[in-house]
């Protein structure tokens, strides 16, 4: 058997997805709860694909770090506040960086299993909003002892296991496959050239939903409210791509001494939240309309924590495998760039044709809203397959720890090839 975890599913169709935009850290959705982007997400897509959200008989919501005192019940509230019946169960789902694309995953399980035919997934995750926590401290401050509150966003990003940063697992990679500072340069100017080229062509508006400050009510119950920082009175598009040449970029300190990542081809911190349907044959027939795509199979392996970020490569690997499609058929691939150096070795690895990869921009340029980014990236593939009339795309990202999660989507449309 090979290693790691292949599942294929004959009849989960996503019906259709959205996301808010994605805002730059500390920017419009810095006092926003991650349950209320949620919920906003959530609303959308019932509204722009036409399903009522009481035919949903389950709802899985992922998030990482708390954006408040309440996100224990994240899943369930998203799923009240949205309009979901009160007797359809809620279950929060955490792969780290990979939640959005477990999110799909478990909504496959489910439909397969036969226990839910239509599901609701929603990522919502808000950077901003990480706390500054202490875990030693129920007990008390004794008399000149230290004060443990940390920044629960900074040091999330260290693996104690192996004791090294996410960004230093980049930098293993970029010396195994003798990545260049130029090279992941390059590459992130691309990325933010093909997300500036998106956005101003309209691309994005396809799968996004402007935000304002907004109350949402519940009969019976408290309303919530989603709020916006500032005098920002809307929002309608992602914040962070902008005109980003390489010799702006090769002009940045590398985070370690000698190295080739730094804060412009890395990953940009962004808040958001994404939400898709879920549905098995039954429910889209219920519907009446064309799905976006089918949900083919879902892959997920372990690697070595201190190279986590080549995670994409075996898990797309297993994928393949597992389903018999070729590389060479598939379209469009969509994988998390966590770092530059990171998208780069898994491309390298694979023999990726970058023409293929990240046609909209990536996490560099736009954002990487841990728990959302695994749904939006799905959503975009499964865009991009029925925008070029092609068959088979794959979504992917590495894990935090040493994991790579796959999903491979088809659109049926295209037909056999």
């Amino acid at each position: 058997m090979a290693a790691g975890q292949y599942q294929a599913f004959d009849d989960v169709h996503l019906i259709d997805g959205v996301r808010t935009p994605l805002v730059d850290y500390m920017g419009a959705f810095a006092d926003a709860n991650p349950i209320d982007l949620g919920i906003k997400a959530a609303r959308a897509v019932f509204a722009r694909s036409g399903v009522a959200a009481t035919e949903v008989d389950s709802v899985l919501a992922g998030n990482m770090a708390p954006g408040g005192f309440d996100q224990y019940m994240l899943p369930r509230h998203i799923g009240l506040y949205a309009g979901v019946p009160v007797e359809v169960p809620a279950l929060m789902v955490q792969r780290i960086c990979g939640t959005g694309f477990e999110l799909f995953r478990q909504a496959g399980e489910q439909i397969s299993a036969g226990v839910a035919s239509l599901a609701l997934v929603v990522g919502a995750e808000s950077m901003t909003r990480n706390p500054i926590a202490a875990f030693d401290h129920r007990g008390g401050f004794r008399l000149g002892a230290g004060v443990a509150f940390k920044d629960y966003l900074w040091e999330a990003l260290t693996d104690p296991a192996p004791a090294i940063t996410m960004i230093h697992t980049a930098e293993n990679l970029a010396q195994r496959y003798a990545i260049t500072r130029a090279e992941v340069d390059a590459w992130a100017a691309r990325s933010f050239a093909r997300a500036l080229a998106a956005q101003q062509a309209g691309w994005f508006d396809g799968e996004t939903v402007a935000v304002a400050a907004e109350t949402f009510e519940l009969a019976g119950y408290r309303p919530r409210q989603l709020r916006l920082a500032g005098k920002v009175e809307r929002v309608e598009r992602d914040t962070h791509p902008r005109p980003t040449p390489p010799e702006a970029l090769a002009r940045l300190r590398p985070v370690f001494e000698g190295g080739v990542q730094t804060a412009g081809n890395s990953s940009a911190l962004t808040d958001a939240a994404a939400a898709a349907l879920v549905g098995n044959g039954a429910a889209v027939g219920r519907w009446g309309g064309r799905p976006l795509a089918r949900i083919a199979a879902a892959a997920v392996v372990g690697v070595p924590p201190e190279i986590m970020g080549i995670g994409p490569a075996p898990a797309i690997r297993r994928l393949l495998a597992g389903s018999g499609v070729p590389l060479a058929a598939v379209a469009r691939f969509e994988i998390n760039e966590a770092q530059g150096a990171q998208t780069l070795a898994v491309a390298r690895e694979l023999g990726l044709d970058p023409d293929r990869l990240n046609v909209h921009g990536g996490a560099i340029a736009l954002g990487h809203p841990l728990a959302a980014t695994g749904v939006r990236l799905t959503v975009s593939v499964a865009r991009q397959l029925r925008d070029i009339g092609a068959r088979w795309g794959i979504a992917s990202a590495c894990v935090g720890g040493g994991q790579g999660i796959a999903l491979l989507v088809e659109n049926p449309q295209a037909g056999a090839g």
